[in-house]
């Protein structure tokens, strides 16, 4: 992947440069967003320009653009057939560094790029993820797609430390979401429980579609917190996001979900969702 977006250009990597006194650099005022891309379509681009958006007005970051064509410009620049466009925004560049906000009419950082991953044949889908929980000592907006993701990193490198695949964060015995999905469970009698839409978690555009075709599949749905022990004893579990799409989990702190298998229900919410999304892409194409 060679071409990049930054403020209107497209230009090669290596010549993309972004200022110190940036504040995405200097302050993570930054907000992003990920985007699918399966047979070069981009995936649910609406939802993503729509929390896109939301981000930046909670933020009161001053950025217009045209989303999608800068999207669909660097899918068609770099002929990318499957994998991720990272769209950034931030508030742009001050004279010196300083905590306050510089002016209304400072001009926004933004800034784009693709990358090749592999996503509808990655093989987690058929081992399942293994998971560790930890406390959730994020700031409390977490609804606010910004780039500071330090402590999701940590979480990532506790789970390379022990060996899994990744962290399940927590309030108090309450499971919040992952460090970079969505969290879900299906119980014993079939209910699917999602954490509610609030400050703790991002609103995921994987989770709304993942909503959707459970839904069609008749699974009764609540959406709510739920706990580490409810977790533990479900009858499937599974996370949502741009990158994984819908991937079950199949251990949590060392506890055996289920049978220890992907759950059916879960592999079938993600058929689901893969011929969602490449229906929609055939159109389009």
């Amino acid at each position: 992947m060679e071409t990049v977006y930054l403020n209107g250009a497209y230009v090669p990597k290596s010549s993309a440069k972004i200022s110190v006194f940036d504040r995405g650099l200097l302050f993570s005022d930054a907000v992003y967003e990920v985007i699918s891309v399966i047979d070069g379509s981009l995936i649910d681009m609406e939802r993503h320009i729509s929390r896109l958006e939301r981000s930046l007005g909670e933020l009161s970051i001053n950025a217009f653009a045209d989303w999608s064509a800068i999207a669909a410009n660097l899918v068609a620049e770099n002929d990318l057939h499957e994998g991720l466009i990272y769209l950034q925004v931030s508030r742009g560049v001050m004279d010196e560094r300083e905590y306050r906000w510089p002016a209304p009419d400072t001009a926004p950082t933004i800034f784009a790029f693709a990358q090749e991953r592999v996503l509808i044949e990655n093989p987690l889908a058929d081992r399942g993820m293994t998971i560790i929980t930890r406390p959730d000592l994020r700031w409390q907006r977490c609804d606010i797609k910004t780039t500071q993701l330090l402590y999701a990193s940590l979480m990532k490198m506790e789970a390379v430390a022990a060996g899994v695949d990744d962290v399940w964060m927590t309030q108090g015995e309450m499971i919040t979401e992952g460090t970079s999905q969505n969290a879900h469970i299906i119980s014993q009698d079939g209910v699917l429980i999602s954490h509610q839409l609030d400050r703790r978690i991002l609103p995921g555009v994987t989770r709304v579609e993942m909503l959707e075709q459970a839904k069609f599949m008749e699974l009764s749905v609540e959406e709510r917190a739920f706990s580490i022990d409810e977790a533990k004893n479900a009858a499937e579990a599974f996370v949502t996001s741009s990158t994984l799409l819908i991937m079950p989990v199949i251990e949590i702190d060392g506890h055996r979900i289920g049978d220890g298998q992907p759950g059916e229900r879960t592999r079938k919410i993600r058929q689901n969702y893969l011929a969602a999304v490449q229906r929609a892409s055939s159109i389009k194409n």
